[in-house]
């Protein structure tokens, strides 16, 4: 954990490979993950990189690949992903191997596939001309069978023609366009007869169902038979030979009857062993997928290496982190002994003023919060990582909005269903996108759920009921005839709170749960917690800014920006905070005046009388101030705290100015050497009033603690009443069958509304917090992030 409050350090080094060993070398270095390598050639295109013919050998190994997974999706064949550890990278002697097994594989796959097609082909042409052959006996009339469809006489013309006809199969969304073109061709001349084949027919090609018509065209005349047959193939139909004769037709549809049986034993066999070869290539896909991704990603990190000609080797940069260097020493060794150089690669730590990449450690619990700062920014280097503290901070703030112990038990429930299952989720990288949120935010979910079970025993609220575990605190003096008669019944707490001075071990009363002012009660604890908490946690930002001003050894920014920083938010709005505890603490029922309830203050007109310089109005018998020596105090902390905001000002530009000399140019300090003097007030004078406005709308900003945690408790109230209550108002069988009903419909209202809908608006409110209020008070994060040669990683992304 404490690795995740700062960035690794980072060297940047140079490697100097063996050209011989320089496969084997990146091979080990991808393995362990550390090196984040430079590109040293950006002058060359993707075509003039020195290993683009076998980046070119792993491209078509994963064209094909490909196609072979295709091929198995294709036949409903699960495609397994590979569990355990992932597959050693092979040498290049096996890599020329590897491609011939691919090139074998593929072949014999296309070469089934395109007979299997092939064969289906044939087969629906067969079924095709078996139903045009069966259908066309009804079109031809006794007659013109007996006839054979000749001596047909013309009356208008006066002469016997021979009457022609074209016979096929075509698509039935097609037939009605079909028809209409033949009419307007022949002005009414063609007598077109079809029907219906009821079965549909399946694309070799799309695999999808088309339904087809079979269909007669009679014609006369060898002109009308052209234009037909033209017709025909413009409407993709496929024509058939149909003979004139009854019997000749006969004798052709037992011929095709017993081809269609003989080719459907050979579509049978051929696809059986497709079948077997695919079984078999299914179970080494997933370790050739990777074993390709990974020759890749060697190649492709080659080609980011320079060729020293005189040196005979490979020089490439990276950065590392500190601490893995000697893995980094180890990988060049263990790379040189697998090709038995003699010539050993070595490393050498190049100094340079160019800013390393930020590298943050995380594991499965710290990564999601990692991953919540890093979608606001990531952290340059070596600065205060907000995420370590945000493990604490960003459930608490949620849970204080969001505090049920019902409903946060329901979000713990689920969180901890995926934690458990995650070996076998993350296995499974098939589901969807919403889910895979989900899941990735697993332990930040798990402990929302913990902490808003907290405060909702805090709160005493478990879908919108109460739980009198301790024990009321207050005590009931009147009789159940007044009790039941005065519905506006009040308890007084100096007579009707016990008078032992006990309160409710833990939490708010149960007794507030029936109090008509319980709403009053309740916004006054709610908002002043949510000030309290507010500034504690705006004040957490500012010490966060002193860690990285002692680390980056900007001690003049301690005293020029931090402590007027720290002063102006103490002295105004955490002596705010002080008030409020502080009458909480003088002022009770029980005293007499001036501390008597009927004398307490109010903080807020208190807090701006004090800014303002106004005078308090008190009744009498009661004191202006709280304490002895008020006054003077608060003037005392408006007076600081002005002084505060021209130090922040004019401080740093005038320390600046004076460390840089009479030039005003060069010799600078703090990073700001080429900066004008200019840029360096208007930028300090931003920041000042960026600040002073943003304490205090940051500080109201944190009312929304208050808002949306009475908001939720409301919501949970009115769904109680409103839907639930209507079953448990019934008595007997009738309110269980009532209770019955309703129920479900209660659960689907509290997991939709309650837990997801205000689940994520509490959520998105309280990253809010964290990346306005919070970390713009010491965050940069305009750094990059460290994307190291990893094998393990490469895989992860191109899966997803």
């Amino acid at each position: 954990m404490g690795a995740m409050f700062r960035s690794d350090e980072m060297t940047l080094c140079q490697l100097f490979i063996q050209p011989e060993a320089a496969y084997h070398t990146v091979a080990e270095l991808g393995e362990i993950g550390v090196a984040q390598f430079r590109d040293l050639n950006p002058e060359l295109n993707a075509f003039q990189r020195k290993f683009i013919a076998e980046v070119r050998r792993c491209d078509e190994m994963e064209r094909k690949v490909n196609y072979i997974k295709k091929e198995l999706i294709k036949d409903e064949m699960e495609v397994r992903e590979l569990s355990g550890d992932l597959p050693p990278v092979p040498n290049p002697r096996e890599f020329i191997d590897l491609e011939a097994l691919f090139e074998k594989t593929e072949n014999e796959i296309l070469e089934l596939s395109e007979n299997f097609a092939q064969l289906l082909q044939n087969f629906q042409e067969l079924t095709e001309l078996r139903y045009v052959l069966e259908r066309t006996q009804s079109f031809f009339s006794e007659q013109a069978a007996s006839t054979n469809l000749e001596g047909i006489k013309m009356e208008d013309v006066g002469e016997t023609q021979q009457l022609g006809f074209v016979a096929g199969v075509i698509e039935r969304e097609r037939i009605l366009g079909f028809e209409r073109i033949l009419w307007r061709i022949s002005r009414g001349n063609v007598f077109l007869r079809q029907a219906d084949i009821e079965k549909p027919f399946t694309d070799p090609k799309t695999g999808k169902e088309v339904y087809k018509n079979v269909f007669v065209a009679f014609f006369q005349g060898e002109q009308l038979k052209t234009r037909v047959r033209k017709v025909c193939t413009g409407y993709h139909a496929s024509l058939y030979p149909c003979p004139n004769n009854y019997d000749e037709r006969e004798d052709m549809l037992k011929g095709v009857l017993v081809r269609l049986q003989d080719l459907n034993m050979v579509i049978n066999q051929t696809k059986d062993q497709r079948q077997r070869v695919l079984v078999s290539v299914s179970k080494d896909l997933p370790k050739w997928i990777i074993i390709v991704k990974k020759i890749k990603a060697i190649y492709h990190t080659m080609n980011l290496f320079n060729m020293d000609v005189s040196r005979k080797c490979l020089i490439g940069e990276c950065w590392i982190p500190t601490s893995d260097m000697q893995l980094v020493q180890k990988s060049l060794q263990d790379g040189s002994t697998a090709v038995g150089s003699t010539v050993p690669s070595f490393m050498n730590v190049i100094s340079t003023d160019e800013e390393p990449p930020t590298f943050n450690r995380v594991n499965r619990f710290t990564r999601g919060f990692q991953n919540l700062i890093d979608a606001y920014g990531v952290a340059n280097y070596r600065e205060a990582n907000p995420a370590l503290t945000s493990i604490i901070t960003f459930p608490f703030l949620f849970a204080v909005m969001f505090g049920d112990v019902g409903h946060g038990f329901i979000l713990f429930l689920f969180a901890l269903f995926l934690v458990v299952k995650e070996k076998k989720f993350m296995a499974d990288r098939s589901k969807g996108e919403i889910f895979n949120i989900f899941f990735g935010g697993r332990y930040i979910i798990l402990l929302m759920g913990m902490f808003s079970i907290y405060t909702g025993f805090i709160y005493n609220d478990v879908f919108s009921k109460t739980m009198n575990i301790f024990g009321s605190a207050w005590q009931n003096n009147y009789n159940t005839s007044t009790i039941m008669t005065n519905v506006q019944l009040q308890l007084n707490p100096s007579e009707d709170f016990l008078k032992t001075g006990e309160t409710y071990w833990f939490g708010i009363d149960p007794t507030w749960m029936l109090a008509t002012n319980k709403i009053i009660f309740l916004n006054s604890f709610k908002m002043k917690f949510s000030i309290i908490i507010g500034i504690i946690h705006m004040s957490l930002g500012v010490f966060m800014s002193a860690v990285n001003y002692i680390h980056f050894k900007k001690y003049s920014s301690l005293f020029l920006e931090f402590l007027p920083q720290l002063l102006f938010l103490v002295l105004l709005f955490a002596y705010l905070c002080f008030m409020m505890v502080w009458k909480w603490l003088v002022f009770s029922p029980k005293s007499e005046p001036p501390w008597s309830p009927g004398c307490a203050p109010s903080v807020l007109i208190y807090f701006i009388n004090m800014l303002l310089q106004g005078e308090n109005k008190f009744q009498e018998g009661c004191q202006e101030y709280m304490y002895e020596g008020q006054g003077m105090l608060q003037n005392i902390f408006v007076i600081t705290g002005v002084i505060c905001v021209p130090w922040m000002l004019i401080g740093k530009p005038l320390y600046i100015a004076c460390t840089r000399g009479k030039g005003g140019h060069g010799g600078g300090h703090g990073g700001h050497d080429d900066e004008p003097m200019s840029e360096i007030w208007i930028h300090q004078g931003i920041h000042t009033i960026e600040y002073v406005l943003s304490t205090v709308s940051h500080t109201a900003s944190y009312l929304r603690l208050w808002a949306l945690s009475l908001a939720h408790a409301q919501l949970s109230e009115v769904l109680w009443s409103m839907v639930f209550s209507f079953g448990l108002k019934s008595e007997g069988y009738l309110g269980a069958a009532m209770i019955f009903v309703i129920f479900p419909c209660w659960a689907m209202g509290t997991l939709a509304i309650l837990v997801g809908m205000e689940g994520l608006s509490a959520f998105l409110h309280t990253l809010r917090l964290h990346w306005v209020e919070l970390m713009s008070k010491f965050y940069t994060g305009t750094g990059q992030l460290f994307h190291p040669f990893d094998f393990d990683q490469i895989v992860s992304e191109q899966d997803e």
